[in-house]
């Protein structure tokens, strides 16, 4: 059978198919914990990031925030709106600006940081401790692979 009349693989081996599954199980109780606290799970990337990293320009925050410029956009402007973050312009830049998270922000991590932490905790006792780590570094290796766009 050549590549042209082989079938696609069943959906249970479809690796799109396979990571939206692991998403939605493991995102399930995390929306459920931010729906809580009125913040929604991209906002809750960007508080994550802002408060690891320190302050940082909207082209960082939304490569390390898995997020697009354009969304990050009004994701920054109801953020500012809620007092999670605060948004200055670059000291040399004047095109650019710089993007903290507030004390506000810092108290919505910590406050959440121990559900956060159990429901993590649930997830590595549930499928292991080897295999957790051995998944993180399969998709890190995946999401490092260079694309070739030659088709």
């Amino acid at each position: 059978m050549d590549a042209k009349t082989t079938p696609p693989p069943e959906t249970n081996r479809s690796l799109p198919i396979a990571l939206l599954r692991a998403r939605e199980k493991v995102m399930g109780p995390i929306r459920a914990m931010l729906a809580d606290v009125g913040v929604t799970e991209q906002q809750w990337r960007v508080l994550r990031v802002l408060n690891e990293r320190g302050t940082l320009d909207p082209t960082e925050i939304a490569e390390r925030s898995c997020l697009l410029l354009p969304s990050l956009t009004r994701i920054l402007q109801t953020l500012e709106g809620k007092g999670l973050i605060s948004r200055a312009p670059h000291p040399t830049d004047r095109r650019k600006q710089l993007v903290s998270i507030t004390d506000e922000g810092r108290q919505v991590i910590v406050d959440n940081m121990q559900e956060s932490q159990r429901l993590n905790a649930w997830l590595r006792e549930s499928f292991g401790p080897d295999k957790l780590n051995a998944l993180l570094d399969l998709l890190n290796e995946l999401d490092a692979l260079e694309r070739d766009t030659g088709r």
